[in-house]
């Protein structure tokens, strides 16, 4: 035995009789005696300890009174470690103790510019002008070619619609300028396919952004 409150406790030590103990592991000693009808006689570890392997490969306190058969119960607030576990058996668990700290909850900023946090500036900047390139490209490809329209239609095949249509396919919003040109075709199949990787990256990194946000622990 080894003394832990609110385990084990000393309720009454009077000179020249046996101590008399108290405290949750003594109730349940006395129920397992009570139930299983066995008799028992409780002392303290003879070095005051829990119980800790030595050099010589032997163990002290506690665990070694176990080893050395010398009890055949131990009772104390036992911390389970995979080396005692190694050299005795411990019941199941009945109470799980932790250190926690308290702290005053942190005032949360508003942060119009939070929809941005999942890329960096520079990548937001390669993004926009990747726009920007494509556009022209897009530009440029119908200039040189120019589509080929129905009886009575019109369109406006400027630089502003092109740049306009590339950021709307960007943003999955679609555009109203038909190219029908192969060249132009191929470029907006490459770019959509690029638009589409973009995008579900920014999705998932900005869900995981605004997870680790609520969880964030404010000691550093």
């Amino acid at each position: 035995l080894f003394y832990e409150e609110p385990f084990v406790m000393v309720s009454e030590n009077v000179l020249g009789k046996p101590k008399k103990y108290q405290g949750f592991s003594i109730d349940v000693l006395d129920a397992l005696s009570n139930y299983l009808g066995f008799n028992y006689e409780i002392y303290v570890a003879p070095d005051h300890k829990y119980g800790s392997p030595q050099e010589d490969g032997t163990w002290n306190g506690l665990v070694g009174e176990l080893v050395f058969k010398r009890a055949d119960i131990g009772i104390s607030a036992l911390t389970i470690t995979p080396d005692r576990e190694n050299v005795v058996d411990f019941t199941t668990r009945y109470m799980d103790y932790s250190v926690g700290v308290l702290l005053r909850r942190a005032e949360k900023t508003v942060d119009m510019f939070a929809c941005l946090a999942p890329f960096d500036l520079s990548l937001w900047a390669c993004i926009a002008g990747t726009v920007l390139l494509v556009g022209l490209l897009v530009y440029l490809l119908n200039w040189l070619n120019p589509p080929r329209l129905q009886m009575g239609s019109m369109t406006s095949t400027t630089l502003y619609n092109s740049m306009w249509f590339v950021y709307g396919s960007f943003v999955q919003q679609g555009g109203e300028v038909p190219y029908t040109t192969l060249a132009t075709r191929m470029m907006m199949g490459a770019w959509w396919l690029f638009a589409l990787i973009v995008i579900s990256s920014y999705t998932a990194n900005l869900a995981a952004f605004l997870t680790i946000t609520r969880i964030e622990s404010s000691i550093q």
